[in-house]
């Protein structure tokens, strides 16, 4: 007599191959209904987000982003997985350590949506690559490593220029924090007060500080942590899935053209940990005397209590 567990097993196993074979758009997002009409629906599988980082919140973010039915995508990470990725980025699993972060990401996009069209990019984005990256997007989404500010000032600033909406969340402790960028709005420049003749450190501070004014992460982050020689401070995994919640909810609204957007300078902090949230209209950005003076006070900080002898590269 067969065994009836090894029966039931194939039998499960021939299912799941049927399924597979009746895979269709419009069936993996039919629970959309309700939410999203079919014309809208539509809409979603015909745009392109461009992505950069596939790490903690952008790699998040491309799957939050695939799983909502959008059809296209340009995805940018030069990185691979390392084993200090497990807590909080969306590849990271012992089987993928050493594999390259965008290889992985888009195995698992076309593994939820195989009509899927990705664009990879291996190479960091910079000066001469950055125009090629954001051809055909609808939009522009920052998963950039939170250190890195300069290519973000080059493709903020690139997408205004080609008309199309900036923008990112980052995890900040337990929370989320983030700001959209309207084309004809605020500038990233202006809402940060960066300048090229700033140092490492003084526009990592000004990021920070306009990421999150009302830094409700402050009563429970240890800032010692922040390292700038390996670049690595205190992160968890849950920040980071709230962080493509809100990403996907702003360019849900961007695509389909409804709901209010509150772009810079609104500035919106989410704290799971402490129920708080918080959206602020901050009149110049960092150039407001209160944003200055916290910049000075990081800067200062960084400099004084994380032993680095130099700044970071600017």
């Amino acid at each position: 007599m067969s065994n009836p567990v090894i029966e039931k097993a194939d039998c499960i196993d021939v299912d799941k191959s049927a399924k597979q074979d009746d895979w269709s758009y419009a069936g993996a997002f039919v629970r959309h209904r309700g939410l999203i009409s079919v014309q809208e629906q539509e809409v979603l599988r015909n745009s392109r987000v461009s992505i950069v980082g596939m790490g903690g919140v952008g790699g998040v973010d491309l799957i939050t982003l695939a799983r909502l039915g959008v059809g296209h995508f340009t995805i940018a990470d030069p990185d691979r997985f390392d084993v200090s990725n497990t807590n909080r980025q969306y590849g990271a699993m012992k089987t993928t350590i050493g594999q390259s972060k965008v290889e992985v990401m888009s195995d698992i996009v076309r593994q939820i949506n195989p009509e899927a069209d990705i664009r990879i990019f291996r190479d960091p984005i910079g000066p001469d690559n950055a125009k090629d990256f954001l051809e055909g997007a609808d939009v522009f989404v920052d998963g950039i490593d939170a250190f890195e500010i300069d290519v973000r000032r080059l493709l903020y600033g690139m997408a205004a220029e080609r008309g199309i909406y900036a923008l990112g969340a980052g995890p900040v402790g337990f929370s989320t924090v983030w700001i959209v960028f309207d084309p004809k709005g605020m500038s990233f420049d202006r809402y940060f007060n960066l300048s090229d003749s700033m140092d490492g450190i003084q526009k990592f501070a000004s990021y920070i500080v306009g990421m999150a004014p009302k830094a409700t992460h402050r009563k429970y982050i240890d800032m010692s942590e922040i390292d700038f020689n390996s670049r690595a401070g205190p992160s968890v995994g849950l920040a980071c899935q709230l962080a493509s919640g809100v990403v996907a909810a702003e360019v849900t609204k961007i695509l389909l053209g409804r709901g209010l957007i509150y772009s810079a300078p609104y500035y919106h902090q989410f704290d799971a940990y402490l129920g708080k949230f918080y959206r602020k209209r901050l009149i110049g950005g960092n150039r407001h005397p209160i944003q200055k003076l916290k910049c000075w006070g990081l800067s200062r900080f960084l400099r004084n209590h994380l032993g680095n002898a130099s700044s970071p590269s600017s």
